[in-house]
């Protein structure tokens, strides 16, 4: 036997998983330096002109004209010469058409009004590989681009959604830095606000995750031995409570949820508005969901016995991973909607070669620029994107009673 093998069989197995971590990591780290270099941050691309009129509605010559007499933004340069905006940039001139047009201020600013609630949506299902974090890294996406202001929170401790946006969990996110500083008990608790970040996706804030969130978990059923909880509010409303203290600043809160039904999921549950609940359309998959909905209603009835009340405007299921090519998934699709009709979202996210791309550079569909995957897998992929999240947000805008 080799020296090294000798040493490797010696091996306390809680070192070689610690020593294996360390690679790992660190392997990462060296790879996100060669994606993102120099400084390591990911950066968002630019948008050209045609672009920016479909999200914004301006017309392409009303561009082109405004940057000839040094209107508005200054468009960048590329190499071909072409006109290009970052997303800040489209943000400032929908502010300024919104500021020149007030009759058509929600057309280039669809920001909730004065009396129109906060969305806080949930994507749920405690079965992994149910496309819970694709999903919400794109619905955010989509939101900002749209013009919304978003909030992402990471509840996962797997923290996939956190290096979506570019942190690395191990490395970037610190010590209470996650959400479980807002969420503690002790008096280390720390306000929303200061651990709230930006991201490099203009109009998306983030909470990131790491291993820390699970303290949650661990303390809570001390806090409820102890009965630590506060006289003045339940265990399962401290995130609606925590997310109170800054929605003044956002239109849609999204909460990632964890592949458990925790105290934490539990926790955005209640606080939720509208709920979406992914499904791989596999059978094995299904009958996960079903006891997923099984433990989840038990879990309302003990929300409702605290005399707390869920005040939900919709919830939704979501087809992910989609092949409508594949019998076996058609008939699992046609037996959602025979049950639960409208509730199933119309729109499905159809399985793509080009979001398992984008995902393995920590990247959206919208983040892609031309060239990088065939135009033609990257168009039907969007479109299916595209109509899930369209859909999506016509439900919070009924939810504001917007026409």
């Amino acid at each position: 036997m080799s020296k090294q093998a000798t040493i490797a069989a010696a091996e306390d197995p809680g070192d070689k998983i610690t020593r294996h971590a360390r690679m790992l990591s660190g392997e990462l780290q060296a790879r996100r330096e060669q994606m993102y270099p120099p400084n390591a941050e990911k950066q968002l691309r630019y948008f050209l002109t045609n672009e920016v009129s479909k999200l914004t509605t301006i017309p392409e010559s009303t561009l082109r004209t405004m940057s000839i007499e040094g209107k508005g933004p200054t468009p960048a340069r590329l190499e071909n010469n072409h006109r290009a905006y970052t997303l800040a940039q489209i943000n400032e001139l929908r502010e300024m058409f919104a500021d020149m047009r007030p009759s058509d201020l929600r057309r280039y600013l669809p920001r909730r009004q004065e009396g129109e609630h906060v969305q806080i949506l949930a994507i749920a299902n405690f079965k992994g590989g149910s496309a819970k974090t694709t999903t919400s890294a794109h619905l955010a996406h989509y939101l900002a681009l749209h013009g919304y202001r978003v909030l992402a929170i990471d509840l996962d401790p797997q923290a996939s959604l956190s290096a979506m946006f570019g942190a690395q969990p191990e490395l970037d996110v610190g010590e209470n830095e996650t959400i479980y500083g807002a969420l503690r008990y002790d008096e280390d608790r720390r306000p929303m606000k200061e651990i709230i970040r930006k991201t490099y996706f203009s109009g998306v804030d983030l909470i990131p995750g790491n291993i820390e969130v699970m303290e949650y978990e661990h303390e809570t059923p001390r806090a409820l031995a102890d009965r630590r909880t506060g006289s003045q509010e339940i265990f399962f409303e401290r995130l609606r409570i925590a997310i109170s203290e800054v929605e003044d600043n956002y239109d849609i809160i999204l909460l990632d949820t964890p592949p458990s039904l925790g105290f934490l999921t539990l926790g955005a549950i209640y606080a939720a508005t509208g709920l979406i609940i992914t499904v791989h359309p596999a059978m094995l998959d299904v009958m996960s969901m079903s006891q997923f909905l099984l433990m989840m209603g038990d879990l309302i009835a003990v929300i409702r016995d605290a005399g707390a009340t869920m005040q939900q405007d919709f919830l939704r299921y979501l087809i992910t991973r989609h092949d409508p090519n594949d019998q076996s998934q058609v008939h699992v699709v046609g037996m959602l909607r025979s049950l639960f009709g409208e509730d199933v979202l119309t729109p499905t996210a159809v399985e793509s070669s080009a979001v398992e791309t984008a995902g393995l550079a920590k990247r959206t569909l919208y983040e892609l620029e031309s060239g990088n995957i065939g135009a033609g897998t990257v168009r039907r992929a969007r479109e299916s994107i595209d109509a899930v999240n369209g859909r999506i947000v016509d439900l919070v805008e009924r939810s504001w009673n917007r026409t």
